[in-house]
């Protein structure tokens, strides 16, 4: 007789959960930069017409498929059929292939904060080449380490996510203590003013003034939310499913939404967009650490110390910050290196996998992770020897894997209202009644996540800039025809044996 019962999640802990797994800090800053206040109301558009209902289609399907190996795979491979689950899942894996490409790049720019209190990357350089060129080297050699160390298996050192994602979750407490106490010494003053309503619906960028680029920050309100994928397992490890999870997604909905629009405002209250973020050398690689930098600063200068003593603590919270943010991205590269293919390869049929790629070795599909590696490697060289500045490389990197990360999410809403018709599939949790309420939820989330896509992939061509937008579609496109190309060959091996 079994003694110990494993506990079931309560309200309070589904809740916590779910705000861990979706809540990040750097998004916060970034937005800020990108649209200042007026960030806010798209974070609560977002919450409501992608993240809410999402959610809730997670965890119906969570629920129905929970004895399936598959994860996501099989979700679509039972509402709709084995081509559509094997191009939506191998999109969603390729969406971490790109996310991979951009960290090896990025990940200097936290270890720079963390060694010289600043992001000095723009300088570096190997053998003449400039700072794009040397960071898109360093990348190849980030990638053959973690690829050659995650591959003996050594899945301890995903202990460092831990202790980056505690470092990580206390950022946001310095960020909330830190910009209240700005307030305070500074007699109630914001730095970035609001004269009026407007600053809620204009941006002070430049080049977000056209409504084709406010549009496209859609994509980074729903990148913002990502990680919701996480909630599908948890529907029969809650307390009263019924009653707990619907009331537990909306409630992290509302409280992440009200984070991260409080959050925006607190980078406003200690940073004037103008004179920190207009400086040349700020991008979308380094700006959450310019932003805390500047809040150390504000600090010094609050409480009266040296402009030496200012700068010397705006250093050493931009080197907490480059620490924090450092072990956690080292933590979630090391897992995701294999997490998402060992996912994809276990899900899907062997035959899919050309020689010996669907091996999995103590947990480690080895060949196939150096194949990822080749692909990373080719990409990053593409991508950093294409020739443009810095600011503008992490630009694409960072709009290249919003829009990887977020185009999956079209596959699985797309196949909600198919898995709803299904009345062979047995639904023990549901929170769309009807089919007529799922097939709204589908159109709304599936239009949502399309077009902010849509306006994100033109947004840099309808200002000159071509090779973003056709990096930002050529990713895509190359990995659905790699995947139609897999499925079509599979296809054949399958009629040959018969």
């Amino acid at each position: 007789m079994e003694t110990t019962k494993k506990k079931k999640l309560t309200l309070v802990s589904l809740v916590l959960m779910i705000f861990t797994s979706v809540f990040g800090f750097a998004n916060m800053p970034r937005s800020f930069y990108l649209m200042g206040y007026s960030a806010i109301p798209w974070y609560i558009v977002s919450a409501i017409a992608f993240f809410i209902p999402f959610a809730f289609m997670m965890a119906e399907y969570g629920a129905a498929f929970k004895n399936e190996k598959g994860g996501i795979y099989s979700w679509m491979e039972k509402s709709v059929g084995p081509r559509y689950a094997f191009i939506g899942t191998f999109m969603w894996y390729a969406s971490y292939i790109i996310w991979m490409v951009n960290i090896c790049s990025v990940i200097w720019i936290p270890l720079s904060n963390m060694i010289f209190g600043k992001d000095t990357t723009a300088t570096w350089s190997i053998l003449g080449l400039n700072s794009t060129q040397t960071l898109g080297l360093m990348g190849v050699a980030w990638i053959l380490v973690v690829t050659f160390t995650a591959s003996k298996g050594l899945e301890k050192i995903t202990r460092i996510t831990s202790i980056g994602g505690t470092a990580v979750a206390l950022l946001n407490i310095v960020l909330l203590i830190g910009a209240v106490l700005v307030l305070i010494v500074n007699g109630g003053h914001v730095a970035e003013s609001v004269k009026s309503g407007s600053a809620f619906f204009a941006s002070p960028n430049p080049s977000y003034q056209s409504s084709v680029s406010i549009l496209s920050f859609l994509v980074f309100a729903i990148f913002a939310y990502g990680g919701i994928e996480v909630v599908g397992g948890l529907v029969d490890e809650t307390e009263n499913a019924e009653v707990t999870f619907p009331k537990g997604i909306t409630i992290a909905a509302i409280i992440i939404a009200i984070g991260y629009s409080l959050g925006i405002f607190l980078c406003g209250i200690f940073t004037n967009w103008q004179d920190v973020l207009s400086v040349k050398g700020v991008h979308m690689g380094n700006v959450a650490y310019i932003v805390m930098k500047n809040l150390g600063y504000q600090l010094g200068v609050g409480f009266h110390l040296s402009e030496a003593a200012s700068l010397q603590l705006g250093a050493w919270v931009a080197r907490f910050v480059g620490f924090s943010m450092f072990l956690a991205l080292t933590g979630a590269f090391f897992t995701l290196s294999y997490a998402p293919l060992k996912q994809i390869i276990e899900g899907t049929p062997a035959k899919l996998w050309p020689g010996k790629m669907s091996k999995v070795e103590n947990g480690i599909p080895k060949n196939a992770m150096y194949v990822q590696c080749v692909i990373v490697i080719v990409f990053v060289l593409l991508v950093s020897f294409g020739g443009e500045g810095a600011a503008k490389f992490f630009t694409k990197l960072v709009l290249m894997t919003n829009v990887a990360m977020t185009l999956p999410y079209l596959f699985i809403s797309g196949a909600f209202a198919s898995f709803k018709k299904k009345t062979e599939i047995n639904k023990p949790f549901e929170v769309f009644k009807s089919n007529t309420t799922a097939l709204i939820a589908t159109i709304i989330v599936t239009f949502t996540v399309g077009f902010a896509n849509f306006f994100t992939i033109i947004e840099p061509a309808t200002n000159g800039d071509w090779s973003s937008t056709l990096w930002m579609i050529g990713g895509p496109i190359f990995f659905t025809i790699v995947a139609i190309a897999m499925y079509w060959r599979y296809e054949q091996k399958v009629k040959n044996d018969r």
